[in-house]
């Protein structure tokens, strides 16, 4: 009996691992491609046919064509801006907003929380939306992605479960010693609650480094697009040419096709880079921000 227990055991393991390699495969080959073909040269990608399991005539020339395109400097300078104002208008209103509502003698507490889970469900839409930032001036500006987006419902509850989880006793001793609300978030609430603050950077800064839609809407001068938007503008509109410029015509189509897998590259790599610094708080984070309370 126990034979056939630990040999079903070890048949279901051997499936469960099967099954994460594959999925494993499926995740990590649309990168690998993108990275492979970036690499490669430009005539011997657009001749191969099959899978891609390495570059193609290794080169570089796709790197060097993006990294002197001023579009893309321009796109990474408006990119890292929002990331880094958007991030910081996030976190301190979501933390401050978190505060007051994980607060048990905040008169109308539900009736607030009631309102903030219905935004989740219901919006006045994109028109509305336009015409409020519109009417704040915001047009053709970077803040449009920034402020009408200071708060996410679905982070303020995360944090406000996390910060609900922090025993009363603290709180209780330090308004004893005169500490003032300001004074119990910063030196109490927050130290306590780094690894959902950590989550939340996480959270917000992807969303910005990754949004384009707003943008695309709200912000019409060149020199004020995102690197999304840059992006997409190449991926898209195949707006390659002024990085091939030199080339005859059948040249720069096959400089431009490795030049999009090399912009995705440049677009997608950095934000990659944040995940490892900040993954060991990521599944503490989202446990006691989300169970707790």
């Amino acid at each position: 009996m126990n034979i056939r227990t630990g040999l079903g055991d070890r048949l279901v393991g051997a499936a469960v691992y099967a099954l994460l390699g594959l999925l494993v495969i499926v995740t990590l080959y649309p990168l690998l491609y993108v990275l492979f073909a970036s690499l490669s040269d430009s005539g011997e990608l657009l001749a191969y046919r099959g899978i891609l399991w390495r570059p193609l005539g290794f080169s570089l020339e796709a790197y060097r064509s993006v990294l002197d395109n001023p579009a893309i400097a321009i796109g990474y300078r408006n990119t890292l801006f929002i990331v880094v104002a958007g991030v910081a208008v996030n976190l301190i209103l979501t933390a401050m907003g978190a505060y007051v509502l994980s607060r048990k003698n905040v008169m109308w507490n539900g009736v607030l929380m009631f309102l903030l889970v219905f935004t989740m469900f219901f919006g006045g839409g994109l028109v509305p939306l336009y015409l409020v930032v519109k009417g704040a001036g915001l047009l053709d500006s970077l803040w449009s992605t920034i402020v009408p987006f200071a708060v996410s419902t679905f982070n303020l509850i995360i944090m406000r479960t996390s910060f609900m989880g922090i025993p009363d006793s603290l709180e209780e001793s330090a308004k004893i010693d005169g500490a003032s609300h300001f004074t119990i978030l910063l030196r109490i609430i927050l130290p306590l609650s780094m690894p959902v603050i950590a989550v939340m950077i996480l959270y917000y800064a992807v969303d910005k480094w990754n949004g384009w839609f707003y943008a695309s809407i709200f912000i019409k001068s060149r020199e004020l697009f995102p690197l999304q938007l840059v992006l997409r503008e190449i991926l898209i509109a195949n707006a390659t040419d002024s990085m091939s410029a030199g080339a005859s015509a059948g040249d720069r189509h096959q400089i431009g096709e490795t030049i999009k897998y090399a912009t995705i590259m440049v677009a997608t790599v950095p934000i990659l880079c944040v995940y490892p610094f900040v993954q060991r708080f990521f599944v503490k984070g989202v446990m006691v921000g989300s169970l707790k309370g």
